[in-house]
């Protein structure tokens, strides 16, 4: 399976290449809810769901008092975009 360019949008991806990508990026499906999925970094780790229009995606213990940091990005940014906001961490 091949990715749509770097340069479109993520709601012109079908659901399986978005699933691939969070593989190639080191996520892991939740298997009780499939549009949940965690990432483990050596410095941070993160709950990512795939929502209507967006991905929401949940820094655990990134805040200053330890606390979840929460952001939201669109379909409509590009998967490169996406790559840089997401995965370079909280």
């Amino acid at each position: 399976m091949t990715l749509p360019s770097a340069d479109t949008p993520l709601y012109n991806h079908p659901l399986p290449d978005i699933e691939q990508w969070l593989v190639s990026k080191g996520c892991q499906q939740d298997a009780a809810e499939l549009h949940c999925w965690h990432l483990q970094r050596a410095e941070w780790a993160a709950d990512l769901a795939l929502d209507i229009d967006s991905i929401v995606v949940r820094y655990l213990q990134a805040g200053p008092d330890g606390q979840d940091l929460q952001r939201v990005f669109k379909y409509s940014l590009s998967r490169k975009d996406l790559e840089e906001a997401i995965f370079s961490g909280p």
